[in-house]
């Protein structure tokens, strides 16, 4: 189960690579699940999902700029394969699956990556613009993210 929420987690940083871990920090900080004796530690301290809350809210908000990049160039793709690595490992490390998640992550990360980009592409088309696509995917991804954590719980 725990993988599997891992792997969900990643495809979550596909969508928005800092949405994830923000909210697997909030879990972590807020005690829903124990990862204080593991090397992702941080994740639960005061400050963490604070400070992956604004780095948050600024791609929400850069997301819907013209001049934003393609998710799926190397420095986007990179990130969100990190941010899927981080998430996924951390719901793993809370079940002593620490690599399992690291890689579940990865994958989902990937998974979202091209997903998103395929989904958002064709709700774009559909609507005939792209920010109502762009605040479906916003919507999915932070509901999917706190549904996502609370399982783990």
């Amino acid at each position: 189960m725990f993988l599997l929420l891992a792997l969900l987690i990643g495809v979550i940083s596909g969508l928005r690579t800092m949405t994830a871990p923000a909210a697997v920090a909030w879990g972590a900080a807020l005690g829903w699940f124990d990862v204080s004796q593991t090397p992702l530690a941080f994740m639960g301290y005061r400050w963490t999902p604070w400070i992956f809350t604004v780095l948050a809210i600024v791609e929400l908000i850069a997301d819907q700029l013209p001049s934003t990049p393609s998710r799926k160039v190397p420095m986007q793709f990179g990130a969100r394969i990190v941010s899927g690595a981080l998430a996924g490992a951390t719901i793993g490390a809370a079940s002593s699956l620490l690599f399992g998640g690291l890689i579940a992550g990865v994958i989902g990360a990937v998974i979202g990556t091209y997903g998103g980009a395929a989904a958002r592409s064709r709700l774009a088309a559909s609507f005939g613009k792209d920010l109502p696509a762009a605040l479906i995917e916003d919507a999915v991804a932070v509901i999917g993210a706190v549904l996502i954590v609370a399982a783990v719980s």
